[in-house]
């Protein structure tokens, strides 16, 4: 019973989440043009958020283990909250950037909302149930932009102050509805099995494994390559498409919504026909090469053409490269494998938006595609060698795979 009464609610708790975190996205730009600032401190505002993220999200995590899943989703969507209303009266660049740390300082309620997942759920349900939770976040953020983008035709501290609303529904919802999953039996086996933190030590032994190190390689570049294109696309839209606000949220829900279409289906449907090494050779080389030429469009119809490609292969590669590397590891070691890759994509988005937005900015409007469109590439390089010529995917490859990194 607890399992039907918290599924439903969690997932409109993610899914008005997600909304309101999209609302934010294409008004950067504007933030960034209100306070007459530098259009490279775009980039740092979006690192500051990913790296205020990836110092709290695990430290958020393990608190929920200890003292349960409830009070640290009202801690996280609290600060998100406080933090939306300081942006809406911000009164410079620097309670932006104030406000955007806060967020991702209390960040992490995607994390709980995934252990709270695992604490009701059996091996059985457990993959719906992470499913709906990918399912509302994606949604959430096809959405948020378009919405984000209309509200802020009536001001642009409108649309922060609506997902500051939807934050604080969220918590009402949470206080008096949602019960806590965390059993003292959980508690006591996750005590005995703590969570792993991440060290750079751990990432360099899992790079030089077989097979698992190679799918974290491919990943560490490409991921590089569409975060820094994701982190820069609001800028390019607005300063060298001239977009205003509402056509920035309608081309983010445009490639939300191919995103979502290839990994609701279409991924699925040709990973049964085909070897998905070679499906993940071929979406890399087209994603690198809609990458490169994106940032040379000069108008909105063009880019928008350019996207289709760039997003079905992206949706492609992206679904793929976590399959695979779910395949290159042993089952015992899965959960720490995914671990490595989500904060390795979390280095990347502190990393990425601050190389994109300064070479935007200081360099030429086009090179941001190309240097992701160049990460991609690599990527689809690596792929070629060590997944179909060597297969390192392969059991009797492995040692093959190993010797000749």
């Amino acid at each position: 019973m607890k399992t039907k009464a918290s599924l439903p609610l969690l997932f409109s708790v993610v899914l008005m989440d997600m909304v309101g975190f999209g609302f934010i996205i294409p008004l950067i730009p504007d933030y960034i043009k209100q306070f007459q600032a530098d259009p490279a401190l775009l980039g740092l505002l979006m690192a500051v958020y990913a790296g205020g993220q990836f110092i709290a999200a695990p430290i958020v995590g393990r608190l929920s283990d200890k003292f349960g899943r409830k009070p640290l989703l009202l801690v996280s969507i609290g600060g998100t909250f406080f933090s939306l209303l300081l942006l809406a009266f911000a009164p410079s660049i620097e309670f932006v950037f104030l406000a955007r740390l806060l967020d991702g300082l209390t960040g992490g309620n995607i994390t709980v909302a995934q252990s709270y997942i695992v604490d009701i759920t059996d091996g059985k349900s457990r993959a719906k149930g992470l499913g709906l939770i990918g399912m509302a976040f994606g949604l959430g953020f096809i959405v948020g932009p378009v919405f984000g983008g209309f509200l802020a035709r009536f001001g642009l501290a409108v649309p922060a102050l609506v997902a500051a609303g939807i934050a604080f529904l969220n918590c009402i919802l949470i206080l008096t509805l949602l019960p806590e999953s965390l059993s003292a039996e959980r508690k006591e086996a996750i005590r005995e099995n703590p969570r792993r933190r991440f060290s750079f030590q751990e990432l360099a032994r899992t790079l030089r494994l077989p097979g698992t190190g190679v799918m974290l390689t491919m990943i560490i570049v490409y991921s590089f390559g569409f975060t820094l294109f994701e982190s820069t696309f609001s800028l390019f839209a607005a300063e060298h498409l001239r977009a205003d606000t509402a056509a920035r949220g309608l081309l983010l829900t445009y490639v939300g919504l191919i995103i979502a279409f290839v990994q609701g289906g279409l991924v699925g449907a040709l990973a049964k026909k085909f070897d998905e090494r070679r499906i993940l050779l071929s979406a890399l080389i087209i994603a690198a090469a809609a990458l490169a030429v994106y940032g040379f469009t000069s108008n909105i119809l063009a880019t928008a053409l350019v996207l289709l490609p760039m997003s079905l292969a992206s949706g492609i590669a992206g679904t793929l490269n976590r399959s695979l590397l779910s395949k290159s590891a042993p089952p015992e070691t899965t959960g720490g494998t995914f671990g490595l890759s989500a904060s390795i994509e979390s280095l990347n988005r502190i990393i990425a938006p601050v190389i994109g937005a300064y070479a935007f900015t200081y360099l030429a409007p086009w090179l941001p595609g190309v240097i992701a469109g160049t990460a991609v590439a690599v990527a689809a390089l690596i792929a070629r060698r060590k997944l179909i010529q060597e297969d390192c995917l392969g059991k009797d490859a492995a040692f093959a795979c190993y010797e000749s990194r």
